[in-house]
């Protein structure tokens, strides 16, 4: 696993004007240590996740199984061995409330969920404030919480603080929860647009 994913705490950062997706992920002394951006005119999300900004080393690809999937499945691969390393799968119609992903691991077998913590929030968040209202996720596998994913009031981009610290074993791969971030601000981003 590259280094660039050994860190408890992240800050995501979305570039405001782009014509694509780029998220910048910076490690806690303020350090760019993950760039990511989507491929342009694809049918399909393609999103790649470089170790720095000048892109000279792929680290992770999500790549998402089908064009239009109301339940959409995006797969996580390791770049430098190919590996797939899980799955990140949108539970459709409860995300219409309040979103809702599953966490699979690389068999396709259901590990955790990744959703908003709040239904009130989430249902204030959609009928009235949108994006004035920042979203909270957790990240659970099983009954235990390894990820804290929260967004920051931000007029101007999407950012994003990413938590790992309670999952002191590190149960979590954090390059799933990486992922999981990068398409929260790529894929339900876009719902505020």
């Amino acid at each position: 696993m590259h280094p660039s994913f050994q860190y408890e705490q992240y800050l995501l950062k979305k570039q405001a004007i782009a014509l694509t997706g780029k998220l910048r992920f910076y490690n806690p002394q303020g350090e760019v240590v993950l760039f990511s951006e989507q491929k342009m005119f694809k049918l399909r999300e393609d999103i790649r996740v470089f170790s720095d900004e000048q892109k000279s080393q792929e680290v992770l690809a999500i790549k998402a199984r089908k064009i239009i999937d109301f339940s959409a499945a995006y797969d996580v691969v390791d770049s430098s061995s190919g590996e797939k390393v899980g799955a990140l799968r949108r539970k459709g119609l409860k995300s219409i409330l309040r979103d809702e992903w599953e966490v699979l691991d690389s068999s396709d077998n259901v590990i955790g969920l990744c959703f908003e913590d709040n239904m009130g929030l989430a249902m204030l968040r959609r009928l009235l404030l949108g994006n004035l209202l920042p979203q909270n996720y957790d990240m659970t596998l099983g009954e235990t919480r390894v990820a804290d994913l929260k967004q920051r009031f931000n007029l101007i981009r999407y950012e994003m603080d990413l938590d790992f610290s309670m999952d002191a074993g590190h149960k979590l791969d954090r390059r799933l929860g990486v992922a999981a971030a990068a398409l929260l601000a790529i894929i339900e981003g876009k719902q505020d647009s």
